[in-house]
């Protein structure tokens, strides 16, 4: 960098050879790098983000999938040809025939239409793409399809971006997969027909209405669309077999029996270990396990049993659930279908205030008063099953043995981002802030089970619903903690390595996460992260943001 000082004649005492000898010491003392008391323009100060949130404006193009590009078809999970679905008897849209053509993607129709999940009378045995009509981002690598919960938080992204009309269009898509697919999809799959996840449709309906008022284009045509489609996405969840017992509540379960076609294909090896695990542990192994007549138990191998339907069963609701693996609803989700989830009933209890307040955007009082009184019960019923007073958490219900799980899980503080909390649950939740904060954010669980949603691992979407919970009950420097630890992490993890990962290990503070069942790579890309990364940027202080931008953040003792 050149030297700048005033012209010497505005330098008193240094005229002539001094003002020479002056400008040659000073133009010595910098090349040292030394301080010099010649004037010069202060340096730029460090932004450290600056490359980060580069890499995210520019990933969203490139996660962009739509019917009109030939990566949206290709399926990472199965190596098999490409095939593109259309809903039964929709007409064939003209970017479709261009796909066709120039992508060599064989198209095909359901075979019959599909107006609720789970339908009985649909056969694919030849797995493809789910048409859609509006472009949709995808979270990354493996994951090329438009999911159901992780659009949420991409969403929330594309918003802080200003990419409205995107954001707007994957709403759409969802009720596009509503009224022709039955329901909102796990993703645009013809395999995942057979499921759903959780339930932010109406979280992201109220997100982007929001920001089109915002922007001087509020649309209550547009609300009085998506709140059918949101009551109707609502009514899947509150009755059979999504009702959990006699709770009152609702639990996770997959339409479909078997092995999941996705994790066989993509997932190598999978399913024997978990036979192998249920093979070492017989008392569980008994309620999943098959085993021919003639075998002795203590000498079966995994390849002399078989994993049963009602393990099949607990297998395909925990992908529902979307936390695919924990041991959070017994080991590898077996049990998935007999609990009342946490999460799931926030987000429930959260849909039911959201439909409310678009209720009463649209003038319609009795829905108001009768979307306040479900709210109302579940809220009760939150508190009856799945508080736990004296241990200050919220734990899933299992509605089978009538129990508490007592697995400590970092979905306790959904409740709190809902709203579903009493300022007195919430203060006891924030002061159990330390079972889950690490170095790095916070930790999915306590349990190290070797899955990736488990410990040491943390998930953005889990640190945003967290941090925001407790901003909303006045727990500010707390939260501001979580997030600061989190976005130091994904920040020095892409100086290192420049991409965004799928997890991170908060112990470590690193994407390194090996983990031992499952797919085992951890995906660059990634959809959510980024979402949640400029989300939580966004909502730090000032001072603070300022402080993780300059540098390497400080590490709170907080947490072992």
């Amino acid at each position: 960098m050149a030297l700048e000082v005033d012209h010497p004649k505005l330098l008193p005492h240094t005229t002539g050879r001094r003002a020479v000898l002056f400008l040659a010491v000073c133009a010595f003392l910098q090349l040292c790098a030394l301080p010099c008391l010649c004037t010069r323009k202060p340096a730029k100060p460090r932004d450290r983000l600056a490359p980060i949130l580069a890499y995210i404006h520019s990933d969203w193009a490139l996660l962009t999938r739509s019917m009109n590009d030939c990566r949206s078809v290709a399926d990472p999970k199965l190596t098999r040809a490409s095939r593109l679905y259309l809903p039964k008897g929709f007409p064939e849209p003209a970017a479709v025939r261009t796909l066709e053509k120039s992508c060599n993607v064989q198209v095909l129709y359901l075979p019959v239409p599909i107006d609720h999940p789970g339908a009985t009378d649909v056969d694919i045995r030849q797995h493809g793409l789910l048409y859609l009509p509006n472009p949709y981002v995808v979270p990354g690598g493996r994951f090329n399809e438009m999911y159901g919960w992780d659009s949420y938080f991409i969403i929330l992204g594309l918003l802080r971006d200003g990419e409205r009309e995107r954001a707007r269009g994957m709403v759409e898509n969802f009720f596009f997969e509503i009224q022709r697919y039955g329901t909102l999809l796990n993703a645009n799959r013809t395999y995942y027909l057979t499921r759903s996840q959780p339930p932010f449709l109406t979280s992201m309906i109220l997100q982007v209405y929001r920001a089109q008022q915002e922007s001087g284009h509020g649309d209550n045509e547009w609300l009085k669309i998506a709140y059918e489609f949101a009551a109707r996405d609502y009514q899947m969840w509150t009755r059979d077999p999504h009702l959990a017992g006699a709770t009152g509540l609702s639990r996770y379960f997959d339409f479909g029996d078997g092995p999941a076609p996705e994790s066989v294909a993509g997932e190598p090896g999978y399913y024997r270990s978990v036979a192998r695990y249920f093979l070492l542990h017989p008392d569980l192994g008994r309620r999943y396990l098959t085993l021919p007549a003639g075998i002795d138990p203590a000498r079966a191998s995994p390849d002399d049993v078989r994993l049963n339907s009602l393990y099949y069963k607990g297998d395909r609701s925990m992908r529902e659930s979307g936390f695919d693996i924990s041991f959070r609803f017994r080991p590898y989700g077996a049990g998935t279908q007999d609990f009342a989830p946490v999460c799931l009933n926030s987000l429930l209890y959260k849909t039911e205030k959201d439909l409310e307040e678009m209720a009463r955007a649209l003038g319609r009082p009795d829905a108001v008063q009768s979307w306040r009184q479900r709210a109302d019960v579940r809220r009760r019923r939150i508190d009856q099953y799945l508080w736990d007073p004296s241990r200050g958490l919220y734990f899933d219900y299992n509605f089978a043995t009538g129990s508490r799980s007592g697995y400590e899980y970092a979905t306790t503080f959904y409740p709190l981002w809902a709203g579903a909390a009493s300022p007195e649950q919430a203060k006891a939740v924030a002061g159990n802030l330390r079972i889950f904060e690490r170095s790095g954010g916070l930790a999915t669980s306590t349990q190290t089970t070797g899955v990736q949603w488990d410990y040491p691992y943390g998930w953005a979407p889990l640190q945003l619903l967290a941090v925001q919970g407790l901003r909303r009950y006045g727990f500010d420097a707390e939260a501001n903690r979580v997030a600061e630890k989190f976005l130091s992490t994904v920040a020095a993890d892409f100086e290192k390595e420049g991409t965004i990962r799928e997890k991170y290990n908060v112990v470590t503070r690193s994407s390194d996460a090996p983990v031992v069942a499952g797919y085992r790579t951890n995906v660059i890309g990634f959809g959510w992260t980024n979402g949640v990364f400029v989300e939580l940027l966004h909502q730090l202080p000032p001072p603070l943001a300022q402080e993780l931008s300059a540098g390497p953040s400080r590490t709170s003792s907080v947490g072992p």
